[in-house]
């Protein structure tokens, strides 16, 4: 994302990962130059901590730089406990939980199998058994696993109703690679989208009745949440219905198969960079 950024002319600043060797924000961005006037601005790096977003917002906001998402907008993008309740109806039914004495009424509510994430992350790259629990000694032992890790669950597991989406394969190891799309969106405008994994198959490409579908489900989710700058990632059932799987803040996300070039492009026109 960076180099591409750097290939189309946008000017790049490195900020260091944490806080640990500049100790604050501010020293962090010390070198950035205080704009005269407010720039947009895009930060592209791995999901930051919640404190860490905000206080490198406010540092950046002060130099005269303003990233498209608020610390609250980025936190709604990003923590299913935030976004859901705003895409009831668009997306499985989910129940968060903070123990493992929740457990139980979640599986009661939900019913097994269920999907099991952090707040954050699931653990696809782990397989199909880290993410999926059949039964209550099943969901007891993920949650407390997830609980562990403090930065993709930040105290919280989501327990989602299982939907089975059309598949034709697995990725290697084992997890079903579902007919999934990540579309990335500023201000309820769709720039790019693409086929979620990285591998090609039958169900890569959408029909123009499909693609028309999608992309309405796509704009509504990104209404519904008010994030201006978001990722939405939509699937389709087994039914042949979508639904959405989830969201993130656009700054954080992955391509999947979008081609960065064209998403840079898209995003300076829309900016103004």
């Amino acid at each position: 994302m960076t180099e591409a950024a750097q290939l189309l002319g946008c000017k790049v600043y490195y900020i260091p990962r944490d806080f640990e060797l500049c100790g604050t924000a501010e020293n962090a961005l010390y070198h950035i130059p205080k704009y005269p006037k407010e720039n947009a601005g895009i930060w592209v790096g791995y999901i930051p901590e919640c404190d860490r977003y905000e206080a490198i917002y406010n540092a950046a906001l002060a130099k005269g730089i303003k990233l498209p998402n608020t610390p609250l907008q980025h936190k709604t993008a990003m923590e299913l406990n935030l976004f859901y309740p705003l895409l009831k109806g668009l997306t499985p039914e989910s129940v968060v939980i903070k123990s493992i004495d929740e457990c139980a009424e979640a599986g009661n509510i939900l019913g097994f199998p269920v999907f099991v994430k952090g707040a954050i992350q699931s653990r696809k790259s782990q397989g199909w058994e880290s993410c999926v629990a059949n039964n209550l000694d099943e969901l007891v032992k993920l949650t407390e696993w997830l609980l562990k890790l403090k930065y993709s669950s930040r105290g919280r597991v989501i327990v989602r109703k299982l939907v089975n989406l059309r598949h034709t394969s697995q990725a290697p190891n084992g997890f079903p690679m579902g007919r999934e799309f990540r579309f990335f969106i500023y201000n309820e405008r769709v720039l790019k989208y693409g086929y979620y994994w990285q591998s090609r198959n039958d169900l890569s490409k959408l029909l123009p009745e499909e693609e028309k579908e999608v992309l309405n489900l796509a704009v509504l989710a990104s209404k519904r949440l008010g994030v201006p700058y978001v990722t939405i990632d939509i699937g389709q059932l087994e039914s042949g219905d979508w639904i959405v799987i989830e969201t993130g803040d656009a700054q954080f996300a992955g391509l999947g198969q979008i081609p960065v070039l064209e998403l840079w492009n898209k995003l300076k026109d829309i900016t103004g960079e």
